[in-house]
């Protein structure tokens, strides 16, 4: 290496030339033998891949770069080899985070750990997943999958303490809310292309797609009630229509104090229009859970600070309810509401089987390896009864004082500081973790092992919350 740059660096300027000739001709070469071996596409990847690598080795920053555009982009892409199962990009780019944060912590460059006082608590969530983890192998031995999906809960859960400990200065902390509100934006609008284009070009990317895992084909769409009369839902890159919802509620809840602060960490043209299509893909969804989701994280920012946002609010929800193209959105709620539509009809006998469940095995649930009772299943659209199949009402009371911590800091925060940036920072990630906890009451995907991204951008937002409140009362660090 110290040879390579004497060349690279040599004050002879026909040296630099051959040097640099020399290795564009092995790069060329190289590039060259991928080609031919994989393709021209897998060859791309894994050029990609490797620089992606090195500058992760090199610098923290990277790794959660990539850990947050593979959120926003391509959350369940997949490697094209196996090795004992199919790695994805979000585990590559988790295990990279987690090894150059170790790496810091052992060569000292991070010198002392940061704790919260809502650290104990996580950590003793972290133990009872462990824990019922353990208890359910009495009933059922878990699948190589289910191992993997355990495995990234575990890593998700995880991203709290690296993140505290990563966010040490104020630069650090709005670098990774950047990454979030970009990553937010771009799965938004992509959501939205894949909504207005001809069917048939968003059949044929997914298809593409599905060298990596994706679902392809006519398949991947997804309509109301899953009837191709009915109104298309978006779904862009999340698979699901209810899990990009979800994300939704997160990444609008974040974006829109920004727009009224006074302050805002991008300028304020690029905040409008990022909040515009997270709104409107949102919509496109149909999903009622993540709407009543976001209206509830929306009006707390309202009620605490921002008066004129629940104006804002009264009007758009009029709209909503006036102009034609909304109609069929706005029937689709009402039988929702009236409990007549099917998604709902079915909603309510998952509720019925998983409280069945719960009182079988009341304390520590059945595990993440699925059921011991044939009659019953684990699986329902409800945050909270899903967690209490697979961890017992010991691990939802737990998760719950986990994010009553959560709010309880950031209110003492917010009462606290005079910052406009730290505010409209605590009151977004309030709002964002309040709307998703309102919409887990319709949905699963922050504790579905299905979907371990929204796991990982979930906690990933307990740390954003905490950082950003230990930089409020230690403002000077």
């Amino acid at each position: 290496m110290h040879y390579l740059e004497s060349l690279l660096f040599s004050p002879r300027r026909g040296t630099i030339l051959a040097a640099r000739a020399g290795l564009f001709l092995i790069g060329a070469l190289v590039a060259a033998l991928l080609v031919a071996a994989l393709g021209p596409i897998y060859a791309l990847v894994a050029v990609v891949a490797v620089i992606g690598g090195l500058l992760m080795v090199r610098d923290l920053r990277w790794g959660l770069l990539a850990l947050f555009a593979v959120i926003g982009l391509l959350p369940f892409a997949a490697l094209p080899f196996k090795i004992g199962f199919t790695p994805t990009f979000l585990d590559v780019a988790l295990l990279a985070v987690y090894f150059v944060w170790v790496m810091r912590v052992a060569t000292r460059r991070d010198r002392e750990l940061i704790g919260t006082p809502l650290g104990p608590a996580v950590l003793f969530f972290v133990l009872i997943a462990f824990f019922a983890f353990a208890n359910g192998l009495r009933f059922s031995r878990p699948t190589s999958t289910t191992l993997r999906n355990f495995a990234e809960l575990i890593l998700a859960i995880g991203m709290f303490f690296v993140l505290v400990n990563t966010m040490r200065r104020r630069a650090d902390l709005n670098f990774v809310v950047r990454l979030v509100l970009l990553a937010g934006a771009a799965a938004a609008a992509i959501a939205i292309i894949f909504y207005v284009i001809p069917s048939t070009w968003t059949i044929r990317i997914l298809d593409a797609l599905a060298r990596f895992n994706y679902p392809g084909g006519a398949g991947a769409l997804r309509y109301i009630e899953d009837d191709a009369a009915n109104p298309m839902r978006a779904i862009g890159t999340m698979v699901d229509p209810n899990v990009l919802g979800g994300f939704l509620i997160l990444v609008a809840g974040l974006t829109l104090p920004q727009v009224v602060s006074s302050q805002p960490l991008f300028r304020r043209r690029w905040v409008v229009l990022f909040l515009g299509v997270e709104l409107l893909a949102l919509y496109l969804t149909y999903s009622r859970g993540s709407l009543v989701g976001l209206a509830a994280g929306l009006g707390l920012i309202g009620l605490l600070r921002y008066r004129k946002l629940l104006l804002a609010g009264v009007v758009g929800v009029a709209l909503l309810l006036l102009l034609p193209p909304a109609q069929a959105y706005v029937a689709h709620f009402i039988e929702g509401i009236q409990l007549q539509d099917r998604a709902t009809l079915m909603r309510l006998g998952e509720y019925k089987d998983a409280l069945a469940l719960i009182s079988r095995y009341p304390w520590f649930g059945v595990g993440f390896a699925g059921s011991p009772d044939a009659d019953l299943y684990v699986g329902v659209s409800n945050l909270y009864l899903l967690m209490a199949e697979t961890m017992g009402v010991l691990g939802v009371t737990t998760f719950l004082v986990v994010v009553a911590g959560f709010f309880g800091s950031l209110w003492r925060a917010w009462r606290r500081t005079i910052d406009p940036q730290l505010e409209a920072l605590l009151l977004g990630l309030g709002a964002a973790v309040f709307g998703a906890m309102i919409g887990g009451f319709l949905d699963h995907y922050l504790f579905n092992l299905v979907y371990p991204h929204m796991s990982v951008l979930f906690w990933s937002y307990l740390a954003l919350g905490m950082s950003a409140t230990r930089l409020t009362f230690a403002p000077g660090e």
